[in-house]
């Protein structure tokens, strides 16, 4: 994109800043947002849900070799991608045992409007895969290096997977992490795999590696950022190979032979955090914005994924006014028939629950969207039990279709203890 002259970039930034604080960052928007009316949305408190599920969980192969690590660098800087000069650092760049961890591989179409100057190539994308085991497994967690974490249960070498139940077909979970993170960067995110895990998924986490694309700082933009990020495209090209990693990786643990025979290809669901969160819908083929100086009047779809059943979003990112991620209004959610569970926080400016509310109305599927009072953009552990409870609760409903799931959600109204959890939309 041409760059823009001063004097119009001047008043482009002055009216960006109008428009940003008159509409606001977050809020909690008040009210229902429609869709069925404060009468007539479920208003039952359920019991939390165990934390963690019944079952001991095990993971696949992500052995490094940490020392790999030079003198100034952080281990994360690897799982999230971030560059260094001309230099792209990767996960990939630390495995000791490539042959037997599963990498997806990615050859971006080419589409220059999408996938700006990354059209045409082909990226790599390592996946981690955990999955319910059995209470004897004798594999030793693995520790993740300068972290108090470890894998759990974690395969090495040839190893197969030690199901719960060799003979069972499990249901599928595909995990999305958000922006500028991996599935092994955090606590939180370990906790996703891990508790979805418990639970009986099989879940499949692509490492998307942001920062190899990107690294528009969402939690602190100003709006020379967004002009900056206009101008090199390099931000939706971020966004739209996310999607098409997630599909690629759930390609190849269906076909894996550890694993397409104790995986059920017809129950697959999503669960997303923040951009993750955005990355289920794209999998559902909701438009991407492609351009912000027209304020996301141009989008584009970017692939659909049939197999996806439902998918949940932890304080999903849906954009801000300035920074739209679906087109202008959210157009490009119009139609889009994936159920959908959004949890927002109130307090979030990063993914303000106003722009969540608004995008998700024009979902044409079955959407609950509920809020988390005082919650502000990331996990909040006071909210662990709301956020897991409807999350399982959705997922076993529409991906399952567990008959107790599918009744307790018809009169569910909020999680006992926790943070106020309500329900929004309905």
């Amino acid at each position: 994109m041409k760059s823009v002259p001063k004097t119009w970039s001047t008043v482009f930034l002055a009216l960006l800043a109008f428009l940003f604080a008159a509409c606001g960052g977050g809020g909690d928007g008040g009210g229902y947002f429609g869709g069925g009316g404060g009468s007539d949305a479920p208003s039952e408190v359920v019991q939390p849900l165990a934390l963690p599920g019944p079952y001991a969980v095990a993971c696949s192969n992500v052995s490094q070799d940490f020392t790999r690590v030079g003198f100034g660098e952080e281990v994360t800087d690897y799982w999230e991608g971030l560059p260094d000069g001309d230099r792209t650092r990767y996960v990939t760049d630390l495995l000791d045992d490539p042959a037997n961890t599963l990498i997806a591989s990615v050859n971006a179409p080419a589409d220059a409007n999408l996938f700006g100057g990354f059209a045409g190539q082909s990226q790599q994308f390592v996946v981690i895969v955990c999955y319910p085991t059995s209470a004897d497994n004798p594999r030793p967690d693995y520790p993740l290096w300068s972290t108090d974490r470890s894998v759990p249960h974690m395969q090495t070498g040839t190893e197969a997977p030690i199901f719960a139940d060799a003979s069972a077909r499990y249901p599928v979970l595909l995990f999305s992490h958000g922006y500028m993170g991996s599935p092994i960067s955090s606590d939180d995110y370990m906790l996703a795999l891990t508790v979805c895990a418990s639970y009986g998924y099989v879940v499949v986490a692509p490492f998307h590696g942001d920062l190899r694309f990107s690294n528009l700082n969402l939690d602190n933009f100003d709006l020379s950022d967004i002009l900056s990020a206009l101008q090199f495209r390099n931000f939706t090209a971020m966004q739209a190979l996310r999607p098409l990693s997630a599909t690629a990786a759930l390609d190849l643990v269906l076909n894996h032979p550890q694993w397409q025979d104790h995986v059920n290809a017809d129950q697959i669901g999503g669960f997303g955090a923040s951009m993750g969160g955005e990355t289920m819908l794209l999998l559902a083929n909701a438009g991407l914005t492609t351009s912000y100086l027209d304020f996301g009047q141009s989008w584009q779809r970017v692939t659909l994924d049939p197999r996806i059943k439902a998918a949940a979003g932890y304080v999903p990112y849906f954009g801000h006014i300035v920074l739209p991620a679906f087109g202008h209004d959210h157009d490009g959610l119009a139609g889009i028939s994936l159920p959908y569970l959004g949890i927002s926080g109130t307090a979030d400016t990063t993914a303000p629950i106003t722009e969540v509310s608004r995008g998700m109305q024009r979902l044409a599927g079955p959407r609950i969207l509920v809020s988390l009072s005082g919650v502000e953009h990331g996990f909040d552990d006071a909210a662990k039990n709301d956020i897991f409870t409807w999350t399982l609760t959705f997922l076993d409903a529409y991906v399952r279709g567990d008959a107790e799931a599918i009744d307790r959600l018809a009169v569910m109204g909020s999680v006992a203890g926790g943070v106020e959890d309500r329900l929004r939309l309905y």
